[in-house]
């Protein structure tokens, strides 16, 4: 595993001095008055993202300061690998190494660049690997981010259902995991037709990529995440601006994937179950009509209400798959609803949970990691809104509100009460860019769920 804008050592490097915002007055009486007053005179404050070089006596960079407020705020650091000299290579100083994966992590993240298609202007800068970083750790995590990054930023003409399944494959075959492929029709005779019912109408076959890693005497997690690689909405057609970022809608498969890394780079000791639906949402002649009833894998069946609430439908078979092996815990990913969008912006994703110490652990870890999120009840007063005169259930409900609510009990239908649950309703995607978070997809939760998965399980192997 390689981290971009990470080196191994060079000889001629710039100090890089990172201190918390708590720190930096004990250190700053530390250093050379020169350094002391070029950082006084010109204003510089601690506060977290905020960095200053100091110059040479001979028109040089002598050292770069940069704080990262507190320790674990790895964003900090983001803005330097493009805002430096490209020119430049630097180094971690030693007193700094307190703070080295933070700095790492900070330092690769504003290295990323989504360039498929568009070579970048410039070149970040190199910081040399710090000799206290965990360096396994700091790249597991950043090819996590940058493939599921990479898989929500990807026009869907070159990532379709079948190009998901190629990335699990690869992320399988890296691992020594398993993974099988259940494709067009074949859904129908292995009992997935909700997923069949909504892929159908694309040239392009649904599937349902089922991934399995790790011992069968471990406590089993299983991750879902929503593949939809392009949202037309169906006969219920969006508008062009509502179809404009559609691709994206395959960002909850994105961080289940990511997780998944995760978790096996680590040698979490868990076993591992991912499925993932993976579907495009087209019209054609054969496509889902509003008011059609679709019999499940559950049995339960399902009246369309909005044929552009296709998510929910995939995911009632693949959550229903996956408590047929009693998981332990059972956590899904989808870029579900706009109500959750309404209600928390686009930097919140929304979660919910059958078992109410479970949101509160996954917005604790997602704290720690300054990975967001918000929790939101099941409220159960709401799923006869969802009744349907000729079905067990409808995709949506009779008015208009707190879809974001509906959608996530329409998903526990097909969970029960039994299994473990978290739901997130998550955006994947950067609306502004920000230091280490350029415009663009991006994997939000799922580093939060991979800290709560080592605080529950342990942290793997050394």
């Amino acid at each position: 595993m390689v981290a971009k804008g990470l080196i191994d050592s060079t000889d001629d490097a710039t100090p890089l001095v990172a201190v918390t915002s708590a720190d930096y007055p004990v250190w700053l009486e530390t250093q050379h008055s020169r350094v002391a007053l070029w950082l006084r005179r010109t204003g510089f404050k601690a506060e977290a993202g905020a960095w200053r070089f100091v110059p040479a006596v001979d028109g040089g960079i002598a050292l770069v300061v940069v704080c990262l407020g507190e320790a674990n705020d790895i964003w900090a650091v983001s803005d330097l690998p493009m805002a430096l000299p490209d020119d430049m290579v630097l180094t971690l100083d030693p007193a700094s190494d307190g703070l080295a994966d933070a700095v790492a992590q900070g330092w690769a993240a504003g290295c990323y660049s989504f360039s498929r298609y568009k070579t970048p202007e410039r070149e970040p800068v190199s910081l040399v690997w710090p000799e206290s970083c965990d360096r396994n750790a700091v790249s597991a995590l950043i090819e996590a981010m940058t493939r599921g990054r990479d898989l929500v930023n990807t026009p869907a003409e070159d990532m379709g259902p079948a190009d998901l399944g190629s990335v699990a494959e690869d992320i399988a075959e890296q691992h020594e995991a398993s993974v099988e492929i259940t494709l067009g029709e074949t859904l129908l005779s292995a009992n997935y037709p909700a997923i069949h019912a909504v892929g159908r109408a694309s040239s392009r076959p649904p599937c349902l990529i089922d991934l399995h890693w790790g011992a069968e005497d471990a406590p089993m997690v299983t991750l879902v995440g929503k593949g939809v690689c392009f949202d037309t909405g169906g006969h219920d057609l969006k508008g062009g601006a509502g179809m404009l970022r559609m691709k994206k809608d395959m960002g909850g498969a994105a961080c289940a994937l990511a997780v998944a890394g995760l978790v096996m780079a680590h040698e979490l000791p868990v076993r591992l179950r991912v499925l993932i639906p993976a579907v495009d949402n087209a019209l054609d002649g054969n496509a889902l009509r509003p008011m059609d009833i679709v019999t499940t894998r559950k049995g339960v069946t399902i009246e369309i209400g909005d044929t552009d609430a296709e998510g929910r439908v995939i995911l009632a078979d693949a959550l229903a798959a996956a408590v047929d092996d009693k998981p332990e815990l059972l956590i899904d990913f989808a870029t579900l609803t706009g109500a959750a969008r309404v209600a928390l912006g686009m930097d919140l994703p929304a979660c919910f949970s059958n078992v109410e110490e479970l949101s509160a652990d996954l917005c604790d870890a997602g704290r720690g990691v300054d990975d967001p999120l918000w929790p939101v009840p099941l409220v159960k007063g709401y799923l006869p809104r969802m009744a349907s005169d000729l079905a067990d259930i409808n995709t949506i409900a009779d008015w208009g509100f707190a879809d974001h609510i509906q959608a996530a009990l329409f998903l526990q239908k097909f969970v029960g009460d039994e299994t473990p649950w978290l739901h997130i309703d998550t955006v994947c995607w950067n609306q502004n860019a920000r230091p280490g978070r350029p415009r663009g997809g991006e994997i939000q939760g799922a580093r939060a769920v991979f800290a709560m998965l080592q605080q529950r399980y342990g942290t793997g192997a050394e």
